[in-house]
């Protein structure tokens, strides 16, 4: 059987945009080879996705000693498999970033 292909619900939502802002948006949808209203959405979807990370970022939970010694312990844990060159540490066991981190606190 073949499914049946979900409609996709597009509304209109007149949109008042300073003509400076207008003008800067139209320039930089033509360059980029979409229509206005194609780069307004994806300019609206990034900054929602910006927002939705913040808002994420603040709520999380915090690291800890304790969740960061954790995390060390299931990163160091072998694995049995070489790993390829380029991602071997300077310091077995250790990356520099992770030796920041836990020195900077």
């Amino acid at each position: 059987m073949r499914e049946k292909a979900k409609k996709v619900i597009v509304s209109k939502f007149p949109l008042r945009l300073m003509p400076s802002v207008r003008e800067n948006a139209e320039n930089f949808s033509q360059k980029e080879g979409v229509s206005l209203n194609q780069f307004i959405n994806v300019a609206v979807a990034e900054k929602l996705a910006h927002l939705q990370h913040e808002e994420w970022a603040a709520n999380r939970r915090k690291p800890t000693p304790g969740r960061i010694a954790r995390a060390l312990e299931i990163l160091n844990k072998p694995t049995g498999i070489e790993p390829h060159a380029e991602d071997r540490l300077s310091e077995p066991g250790q990356s520099k970033l992770i030796g920041k981190v836990l020195h900077s606190r």
